[in-house]
């Protein structure tokens, strides 16, 4: 026990460092932790990594709370929305056969490693592209002297007067002969002042739509997350920062600290849901969830040194391994 004890030291610390620093995606590390170094059945690591993770989770959003870098309202909205997902989740993954459970788990490693792998791709190429030219008054296209309206000098003035008889030409509807048209006869054309009138309900329905639209993308993007954290046991905030960034607009070190709230509502509702499996070693995992909140507190202070894209890149790279590996290991036993 005291040699299993040890072994769950670093990779508290590892899970903690990068729930911490990334704002998710360390969880995905805790199952594969609890089953192949810790030797627990797949269903009972899922259990047991809802409570490392709830408790890293938990000690990332007190350091990220004192910084101000959570929007409660937001999260605990996103966390609530979540919550049928989270039940569903649970309940499928007690009924599925364990060699499945791993072989399905191994997947989602990967389609992690491959998001953050595009992710930081992108972000590099940003940084790289730098900001984009602007254009210098004076110097951009556009009027320049001699190139803008005829100035008064000479060989450039108006157009001299036209002599008697070649005056300008009439315009129709102007001159002797040529008032203004009729009005319509009654019942042709448009009433008077009703002709350009917008239609009033134009913009309410447009902007009824686009918020119809955005709360079905939060409430869909808010039921998958919660279906992943009570499936596989994960806290699913490589999917909640960038739903948080892009669905909601907020700003990345924001939606770090805020996806960390929705990672302890989903965690605490697939717990609570899983509360009557049993088989849960406790000792073992306060040692290992008070090493995952260790690294929570650290890797908050590594995210303002370390540039998120290359810690991104080796998280993703250390996942693809570990992915391969366990599939490599469970696909022959189905």
């Amino acid at each position: 026990m005291d040699v299993i004890a040890f072994t769950a030291l670093p990779c508290g610390l590892v899970i903690g460092l990068l729930l911490g620093a990334l704002g998710g995606g360390g969880s995905i590390l805790a199952v594969p932790a609890l089953v192949y170094l810790l030797h627990q059945s797949p269903h009972v690591a899922t259990a047991g990594a809802l409570v490392v993770v709830g408790i890293g989770a938990a000690s990332g959003l007190a350091c990220h709370a004192r910084a101000g870098r959570v929007r409660w309202a937001a999260g605990a909205a996103f966390g609530a929305l979540g919550t049928a997902g989270t039940f569903l989740g649970s309940r499928w993954s007690v009924s599925l056969d364990p060699d499945a459970l791993m072989t399905a788990f191994a997947g989602l490693m990967l389609a992690v490693a491959v998001a953050m792998l595009v992710r930081a791709w992108r972000e590099r190429r940003k940084r790289a592209a730098g900001p984009g030219p602007e254009t210098d008054s004076g110097t951009g296209p556009g009027p320049g002297p001699g190139h803008g309206p005829r100035s008064a000098g000479p060989g450039h003035g108006p157009s001299p007067a036209r002599g008697p008889g070649r005056g300008p030409s009439p315009t129709p509807g102007s001159g002797p002969g040529h008032g203004p048209s009729p009005a319509p006869a009654p019942g042709h054309g448009p009433a008077p002042g009703t002709a350009a009138r917008p239609t009033p309900k134009t913009p309410f329905r447009l902007a009824l739509t686009a918020r119809l639209a955005s709360a079905l993308r939060i409430g869909a993007t808010a039921t998958a997350v919660g279906l992943l954290t009570g499936f596989f046991g994960v806290g699913g905030g490589f999917v909640v920062v960038p739903a948080l960034t892009l669905v909601l607009g907020l700003e990345m070190p924001v939606a770090v600290g805020t996806s960390l709230l929705v990672i302890l509502v989903n965690s605490g509702t697939a717990f609570v849901t899983r509360a009557g499996a049993g088989g849960l070693d406790w000792p073992l995992l306060a040692s290992f969830a008070a090493c995952a909140a260790l690294g929570s507190w650290l890797g908050n202070r590594v995210a303002a040194r370390v540039r998120p894209q290359a810690l991104s890149t080796a998280f993703a790279s250390l996942v693809t391994v570990l992915a391969v590996s366990m599939a490599v290991t469970s696909i022959p036993r189905l």
